[in-house]
């Protein structure tokens, strides 16, 4: 079968197309045709060897996929070959013509959505709704949500909004900015702006955020702590776009009556996991909007990483494999 091998690590080209072995359902698995197989931002950072691979390369790449359940292993429901379902791996096996999961980690497909659409959705649709969940918006809130134009801050902007908050987001440049707007923010300040906690107090006034849905980490954070509600104010950090955490320290906190919620590890991933059927719910219900960038064939993974990392896609990038 073709599929996506991670060579080593480094750049987008360390994917490379090849062909290699159909995989075997094992007890408890199932094997899917795929028909969409998204390209995930942690999965650029993985590949360039920011965080740890999951086992030495080369190996086949990629986390999810999206398509029809083939075959089915030893205790698992034989009814299920022919479900559409998406399914999650453990860290590779996902991009390729086939792909082996763990039966417990497939999510069925509702009927009218199609399988690009539930595959752009899942992943950031699911931490999104996890995030909002442990935020406990109370509806009446203002909220921060950076990089609220693609990725999981598209969906905060989407469900906060709906659910009466003031969104204050963060974009880079004018078109991410369009959008972040279009999705719900009241207001959007360029996060690429060095000065933009700056361009937030003059936006805020005499108004304090109650929650911070922090995505870039870095430097720039400890700032937003005095822009935050005394006592009630909460921020829940879950990526580190900038390139790593931010540097604020117990006493950072104390002082100021706020409470840092850091939302990664297994019981965060199981949460995540936990929404994935909600998603899919919403978008049948047509409740949640889907940001597609663009289907490519599965052999073009390399160009799908160099988009994503020159912030040029403004939804998710899917692949798909050529039986499709």
């Amino acid at each position: 079968m073709r599929a996506i091998v991670m060579t080593g690590v480094g750049g987008p080209e360390v994917l490379v197309a090849s062909e290699v072995p159909r995989p075997t359902a094992g007890a408890g698995e199932l094997t899917v045709r795929a028909e969409a197989i998204p390209v995930l931002y942690p999965e650029t950072v993985i590949r360039a060897g920011t965080f740890p691979t999951p086992t030495e390369p080369p190996y086949v790449f990629g986390f999810q996929a999206a398509g029809t359940v083939a075959e089915t292993g030893a205790g698992v429901d034989p009814d299920l070959v022919g479900r559409r379902v998406m399914v999650s791996t453990n860290g590779f096996g996902a991009y390729a013509e086939f792909v082996v999961a763990q039966a417990a980690q497939a999510t069925p497909i509702p009927d009218g959505v199609d399988s690009a659409v539930a595959a752009a959705v899942l992943m950031s649709g699911s931490v999104a709704a996890a995030l909002i969940d442990t935020a406990g918006l109370t509806g009446d809130e203002t909220v921060l949500v950076e990089a609220a134009a693609t990725g999981v801050g598209a969906y905060l902007t989407q469900d906060a909004s709906r659910r009466g908050a003031r969104v204050i987001a963060t974009a880079g440049g004018p078109a991410k900015a369009a959008q972040a707007r279009k999705l719900g923010a009241a207001e959007v300040i360029d996060h690429n702006d060095p000065e933009w906690t700056d361009r937030l107090r003059d936006a805020l006034g005499a108004t304090t955020l109650d929650v911070v849905f922090d995505a870039i980490g870095g430097p720039a954070t400890p700032a937003l702590l005095d822009l935050m509600t005394p006592v009630r104010g909460r921020m829940l950090c879950y990526g580190f776009l900038s390139g790593g955490p931010a540097p604020i320290t117990a006493i950072d906190l104390v002082t100021r009556g706020l409470t840092l919620i850091g939302c990664a590890g297994p019981a965060w991933l199981g949460k995540v996991a936990g929404r994935r059927a909600q998603v899919l719910d919403e978008v049948a219900a047509g409740t949640l909007e889907p940001l597609l960038d663009t289907i490519l064939p599965l052999d073009q993974a390399a160009r799908a990483h160099e988009l994503i990392e020159q912030r040029a896609a403004f939804g998710t990038i899917v692949l798909r494999p050529s039986h499709s």
